[in-house]
This record gives structure tokens, sequence and C-alpha cells, in this order.
């Protein structure tokens, strides 16, 4: 998928993800604080855009959970040099749906397996579009929301991140030279939940602007 912020063009060829970065999610779900952050990738295949006005409910499952996150646009190849400089590498901001198939997750963690079948699969990433970063902005204070069916169901702020979003990229830089248009889903905040078919989710950004699509 491609992206456009001031004028300077992005494609999406990886998406990372971070798992369990919000402790009241954490609790929510009965998970295990992380001692590092829990990275997991999306191919470039699940990336639902702002356009569509659809996402299909996967005939494999039968409980689909929306997770509304913050999403960083990576914007220049390299490895920065330390948690300061990673702010350096952001391009832009905006809001993504993580959806999972929390039934098969079940199964999985029960194996101990890994996460792609319930996290991976075609359309679980919808994204909204990316505003240009401004280097001024506080990133441990963006507000971001997901409501279904008009009720609000999540709050997010990146303040109660366990892991900030410098030190997430700076992680990430361990193990993958960063590239343009690479994406960073940053967590989820409590309040996740069932979608059912019919049911609208919309997602609204830092600058309040909001995304919305159907499930069918």
């Amino acid at each position: 998928m491609d992206f456009s912020v001031e004028n300077k063009a992005y494609t999406a060829q990886r998406v990372f993800c971070i798992g369990c970065n919000y402790v009241a999610h954490i609790e929510e779900l009965n998970n295990d604080m992380p001692d590092s952050p829990v990275i997991f990738m999306k191919p470039a295949t699940s990336l639902v855009s702002s356009d569509a006005k659809t996402v299909d409910y996967p005939n494999v499952c039968n409980d689909l959970h929306f997770e509304t996150e913050l999403v960083v646009l990576i914007g220049k190849e390299g490895v920065p040099s330390d948690e300061d400089d990673a702010k350096n590498f952001i391009a832009g901001l905006t809001v993504g749906l993580d959806l999972t198939m929390r039934d098969v997750q079940t199964g999985l963690r029960e194996k101990a397996l890994s996460w792609e079948k319930c996290k991976a699969f075609d359309q679980s990433a919808p994204i909204g579009k990316f505003a240009a970063f401004d280097p001024a902005c506080d990133l441990k204070n963006i507000k971001f929301s997901g409501s279904v069916n008009g009720e609000l169901r999540q709050s997010g702020d990146s303040g109660l991140m366990i892991y900030p979003i410098t030190c997430i990229i700076k992680e990430l830089s361990k193990f993958w030279k960063l590239l343009p248009g690479d994406l960073i889903y940053t967590g989820t905040p409590e309040g996740v939940g069932p979608l059912q078919r019919g049911d609208n989710i919309e997602i609204t950004d830092p600058q309040g602007k909001s995304y919305s699509w159907k499930i069918v």
C-alpha cells in the first residue's frame, strides 16, 4: 500500500506490531507483563485503506476483536543511534486497527505457537491517513480512540505505553534496519472487544480525524 506525506510517497512493505504495551490491556486479557517489547509482523496484504468501506469477517473465526492503535510511519533508512535519534525517523502518525481472531489466538497461546494465523491474516490492519510528524510533538501525550456503532470503546493515550514510541523504534532497529515506508502499530489500550458482521468500527486519530469500516 502507498502513502503520501507532504508530497513524498512511501510504500509499506513491512508492518511491525507491538503487543502487550499497555498495563490495563494486559490485565483485561490476563496476560503476563513483558520484559521487553513484544514484536510480531503482518504482511502488506493485511492493510486496508481508509478509503475502503468494508472489512471482511474471516470465515475461520468466531470471535473477531478490534484493537485500536497509534501507528508510526518511518521516513528514512538506517539505524538510530539512540532513542533521541529515533524520533528523527518518524515521518507521520495515524491510527489503525489490529484485528485479532481471539478464539484462534487462545488456541495458539495454549500450545505456545506463533501468532501469524490470528494476527496476520488478510484485512487485519485497517489504517487511517498519515499526518506529517511535527518534531515538536510530545510523543508521550498523544490521544486516539475507537468506537463501535457510535459507542466509545477505547481511549488511547501514548503516555500510558509501557514501551514509548522511541524505545520501540530503537528496539526494532536492533533486528531490522529501518526502511522508508515501514509501519509500526504501537499497541492497544484497554477496552478491546468483539465485532459482529454489520458492525461499524470507527477510529479517530490524534488530529481528530475519523475513519470507519463496516464489518461484512
